[in-house]
C-alpha cells in the first residue's frame, strides 16, 4: 500500500484481516527504512504496529482519545494519521517530531516525553466528557514499564475508585528502555501466563443460568465460585482487585484476538484493562534480539546487518561513560559507593559497573521519586550513593531532592546527565531547567566540568565530598578528546579558573559554552578587545573572591549558559552583586529563553536562540565601547 497517500485512519475501516497483515508489514518495512536514515525510536514502533492498526480500525479518532504514554511508540499512529511523507524529517530542525504533538495533527490528543502520565491525563479526560454528556471512549495505552512509575499507581487507583468508563490498553512488551525490574513486573509475568480468565469466568456464567433457581443459597456460592475463578486463573488479580475488569492477555500481533477483546471491552461498563502481550522490535531480526536497551531508540544504522552507522574517526569518551566509569575506578576503593537509576542502565553507562559491583547497582524503575529517596536513605547509613539520572527526568524528583536529600544535608552525589540541549528529542528532553531549580535550594553544591579531564576529577570530589549533597552537570554525547590525567584529584569547592587572561570585559560560563566564548574571545582579540574568559565550573557555590575582584576592577561581565536564564547562573551572578553592594557594575547575560524549545540538531537551535559566537562578540563589543565612555 502506498502509505503517503493515507489521509486520515477511515481507510481501515473496510480492510479484511488479510489485508491488515499485509500493510503491517508495509509499514514495518517502511519504518525500517526511514529510521536507518534518521534515527529514532524503532524498536517500540516495531511493537506497535498491529495494535495501533486494531485501535484505529476498531475506535474513531480524534472523536475517541487514544492517549499515548512516553509517545515514543507513536510513529505508526502518525503514518495512519497522515504524516508519513513528512518522515524523512522525523526529530529534525523544523521536522516531524518524534513524540504526539497536538499543533501537528487533531489526532494527537496528548503530548508526551516523559512516562507514566497517560492514566491521569485519560481520567481527566473522561471526567470531562461525563461532565459535558458526550458519547466517546477513552483509551490511553501504557507500557509496562511507565506502569512501574508512581504516577500511573495514583491514577490506577483513582480510575478504580470512580468508575469511570475507560479502556486501558497495557502494552507489555517486558521492557521500557531496559529490561523491567520490580514486584509488579513480576506480577504481569504470572499473568501471561495464567491463561484466558475472562473466557472461563463468561463460561461459567453462561452455564450458571442454565441451573434452575434453588434459591439464594445456590446463587451465592455460585458468586463465590466466580470470583475465586480470578484466584486460580490468575494469580493476585492485582488489577480486579484495583475496581477494573481484567482482559488478557492477548496477542498484541493477533488482529483476530484484538478485535475480539475490543468489541468485549467496548460492552462493559466500568474501565477496562486489557493486557496486551506484545515483542519489542517485531520484524527486524537486530532489534527483536536486544535484550538491553540497545534498539529502543538508536542513530542511522544498515538495514542489512543492524550494524550502527559510526563516524570514520575515533571518537573521544561518551560522558555518560566518563562518569560512570570514573565512579566505577573509586567505587574499588570504597565499598560504601553504590549506584542508583531509574530504568536508564544502558543510558546512563553503567553496565560495566553493574557487572563488577552487581550487590551494589540498584535499578529501580521508572521511579524518579523513589530512586532519589532511596539514594538519602543510603545516604543516613554513611553510604556514598551515586544518583545516575537525566537532567529532564530529575524534574520529576524535585520534592525528593528538596525535602529528602537538601533538607537533610545528606551526602548524596547526583550526575545530571544530558544537562543542555539535548536536540532530536525535543522539548520533552532538554536538560535546560536543572540549574534555576536547584540553586535555590539550601545546601547544594552544583558543577559543571569544562571538558573530560576536569569531569573525572569532579567526580572523585564529589564522591571525597562530605559536607552533604553534590550535583554535577554533564552533556549529552561526547567529549573534547583532552588527555585525561592519571591521578584522581579533588578540586576546592566553589572555586573557578581563569582560561584566558583579558581587561577589557570578562566571560563567565562553564561546560559546553567554553569553546564558545574562547572563539569570541579569539576574534574579539583581533578587534583589540581584551578578554578575559573564566572558567566558572561551580554554579554553586559562586566564586565570591573572584567575583569581587572583577566588581572592584570595574570590568563588564557578560554570563553564558546553555540553561534558562530566569533564575540560573547569570541571575546568581546579578544577585550576588546586588547583595555585595556593586551597584554599578555592567553585567550581561545569554541563556536560553523563555520559551520551550523544540527539536533538531543543537547547532540549529543555539543559531535559532542566539546563542553563538557572532552574538557573543556583538555583545563584547558594546560592553568595551560602553567601558571607554565611562573612562
Amino acid at each position: 500500500m502506498d502509505l503517503l497517500s493515507i489521509k486520515d485512519p477511515s481507510f481501515l475501516k473496510g480492510m479484511s484481516n488479510k489485508d491488515l497483515e499485509a500493510l503491517s508489514q508495509d509499514i514495518r518495512q517502511f519504518l525500517i527504512e526511514k529510521l536507518s536514515v534518521t534515527g529514532g525510536h524503532i524498536g517500540p514502533n516495531l511493537g506497535v504496529v498491529e495494535l495501533t492498526i486494531a485501535l484505529h480500525k476498531c475506535f474513531d479518532s480524534p472523536k475517541d482519545k487514544i492517549i499515548w504514554d512516553v509517545g515514543h511508540q507513536s510513529y505508526v499512529h502518525k503514518i495512519l494519521t497522515g504524516r508519513a511523507s513528512e518522515f524523512d524529517t522525523l526529530r529534525q530542525y523544523k521536522g516531524l517530531c518524534g513524540f504526539p504533538k497536538r499543533i501537528e495533527s487533531e489526532h494527537d490528543v496528548w503530548e508526551t516525553g516523559h512516562s507514566s502520565t497517560s492514566l491521569s491525563a485519560a481520567m481527566g479526560m473522561a471526567i470531562a466528557r461525563d461532565l459535558k454528556k458526550e458519547n466517546n471512549y477513552v483509551i490511553p495505552v501504557i507500557g509496562d514499564g511507565a506502569l512501574t512509575g508512581g504516577m500511573a499507581l495514583e491514577a490506577l487507583n483513582h480510575i478504580g475508585h470512580e468508575k469511570k468508563d475507560m479502556i486501558v490498553i497495557l502494552n507489555d512488551n517486558e521492557m521500557s528502555i531496559a529490561p523491567n525490574v520490580g514486584a509488579l513486573h513480576n506480577i504481569l509475568g504470572q499473568l501471561r501466563t495464567a491463561g484466558k480468565y475472562q473466557w472461563v469466568k463468561d463460561e461459567l456464567e453462561v452455564l450458571l443460568k442454565k441451573v434452575p433457581a434453588v434459591g439464594g443459597k445456590l446463587a451465592a456460592t455460585a458468586e463465590r465460585i466466580k470470583d475465586s475463578l480470578k484466584y486460580l486463573f490468575v494469580s493476585g488479580m492485582f488489577f480486579e482487585e484495583l475496581g477494573f475488569t481484567y482482559l488478557g492477555p492477548i496477542d498484541g500481533h493477533n488482529f483476530e484476538a484484538l478485535f475480539e477483546n475490543f468489541s468485549y471491552a467496548k460492552k462493559t461498563e466500568g474501565p477496562i484493562l486489557l493486557h496486551v502481550i506484545t515483542k519489542k522490535g517485531k520484524g527486524f531480526r537486530p532489534a527483536e534480539a536486544d535484550t538491553k536497551g540497545t534498539w529502543h531508540g538508536t542513530g542511522p544504522y544498515k538495514m542489512d546487518t543492524g550494524d550502527f552507522v559510526k563516524p570514520t574517526k575515533k571518537q573521544p569518551p561518551a560522558w555518560s561513560s566518563l562518569v560512570s566509569e570514573t565512579v566505577r575506578r573509586v567505587a574499588r576503593d570504597d565499598e560504601r559507593i553504590v549506584a542508583i537509576t531509574p530504568a536508564m542502565p544502558v543510558g546512563s553507562k553503567l553496565e560495566g559497573f553493574a557487572s563488577e559491583f552487581p550487590e551494589r547497582m540498584y535499578d529501580v524503575g521508572i521511579a524518579e521519586q523513589h530512586a532519589a529517596t532511596v539514594a538519602a536513605g543510603l545516604a543516613t547509613q554513611n553510604m556514598k550513593p551515586f544518583l545516575a539520572i537525566y537532567s529532564t527526568f530529575l524534574q520529576r524528583a524535585y520534592d525528593q531532592v528538596v525535602h529528602d536529600i537538601c533538607r537533610q544535608n545528606l551526602n548524596v552525589f547526583i550526575g545530571i546527565d544530558r544537562a543542555g540541549l539535548v536536540g532530536a528529542d525535543g522539548e520533552t528532553h532538554q536538560g535546560v531547567f536543572d540549574i534555576a531549580f536547584l540553586r535555590h535550594v539550601p545546601n547544594i553544591v552544583l558543577m559543571m566540568p569544562k571538558d573530560e579531564n576536569e569531569g573525572q576529577h569532579m567526580v572523585y570530589t564529589a564522591l571525597n565530598y562530605d559536607n552533604g549533597p553534590i550535583a554535577m552537570r554533564f552533556p549529552r554525547g561526547n567529549g573534547l578528546g583532552v588527555p585525561l590525567d592519571q591521578e584522581l584529584k579533588t578540586i576546592p569547592i566553589g572555586t573557578w579558573e581563569v582560561i584566558k587572561e583579558g581587561y577589557d570585559a570578562a566571560i563567565l560560563t562553564f561546560g559546553t559554552t567554553i569553546p564558545m566564548a574562547l572563539d569570541a574571545a579569539m576574534r574579539l582579540e583581533k578587534k583589540g578587545i581584551s578578554v578575559r574568559v573564566i572558567n566558572a565550573r561551580f554554579i554553586k557555590p559562586l566564586d565570591g573572591k573572584m567575583l569581587t575582584a572583577l566588581f572592584n576592577d570595574n570590568i563588564p561581565l557578560l554570563t553564558i549558559e546553555e540553561a534558562v536564564l530566569q533564575g540560573g547562573f547569570g541571575s546568581a551572578v546579578l544577585e550576588y552583586a546586588q547583595s555585595q553592594g556593586f551597584y554599578h557594575t555592567y553585567i550581561d547575560r545569554m541563556g536560553i529563553p523563555d520559551e520551550f524549545i523544540e527539536h533538531g540538531d543543537v547547532s540549529c537551535l543555539l543559531e535559532e536562540i542566539g546563542l553563538t559566537v557572532d552574538e557573543v562578540v556583538k555583545r563584547i563589543s558594546i560592553m568595551a565601547g560602553k567601558k571607554q565612555q565611562r573612562a
